[in-house]
């Protein structure tokens, strides 16, 4: 009996692992898509979403943790963050992931030292001269590095369009920062 459920079993679980792959690298291919084109619906911010973004964010990562240990299928990692999501007070996960969007188009324009807006380009601009006068720097990584930043500043964040949202995420910043990863810090 063990001969026969064994590669059945063995069988679908790289079906399914296949699947998986499959989906996550159609969804890379949208990401990547997504990501050249930098239209972000941008919507005023509420401290309600911004607390709910904080709220959610150790979930978020711990279901980001447990797919990359073990992948799963997508439908299942899809109800694990639309849960996530729901259970931090959006309506949807699609609306979490444009508040966080529009979270990080604002903190894209923050003065990591300073901690004020200053904009994304005067940010990126800031890095630049940062790494160019870093004289510890290996060469090779001085110029990769440049190579980012020089990319990053021919397609900065987005105009931030509702001015208030610069103010709301300037008073969580830390939090924000904190919870979303924010290496500017």
């Amino acid at each position: 009996m063990r001969k026969f459920i064994r590669p059945i079993v063995a069988a679908l679980y790289f079906a399914c692992l296949a699947v998986a792959n499959c989906v996550i690298s159609a969804d890379g291919a949208t990401a990547q898509e997504q990501a050249s084109s930098p239209i972000v619906r941008q919507i005023a911010l509420t401290k309600k979403q911004i607390e709910g973004v904080i709220s959610a964010q150790k979930a978020m990562d711990e279901i980001n943790e447990q797919v990359s240990e073990k992948p799963k299928p997508y439908l299942i990692v899809s109800e694990q963050f639309e849960n996530a999501a729901k259970k931090n007070g959006f309506a949807s996960y699609d609306e979490y992931t444009n508040v966080v969007e529009n979270i990080s188009i604002v903190l894209a324009g923050f003065n990591p030292t300073t901690k004020k807006y200053i904009g994304s380009e005067a940010v990126i601009k800031e890095q630049i001269a940062q790494v160019q006068a870093n004289k510890q720097m290996p060469p090779e990584d001085k110029a990769a590095a440049l190579d980012e930043l020089d990319a990053a500043l021919k397609s900065p964040a987005p105009r931030v369009e509702n001015k208030g949202n610069i103010d709301l995420v300037a008073a969580y910043y830390e939090k924000l920062a904190e919870a979303m990863g924010n290496d500017q810090q």
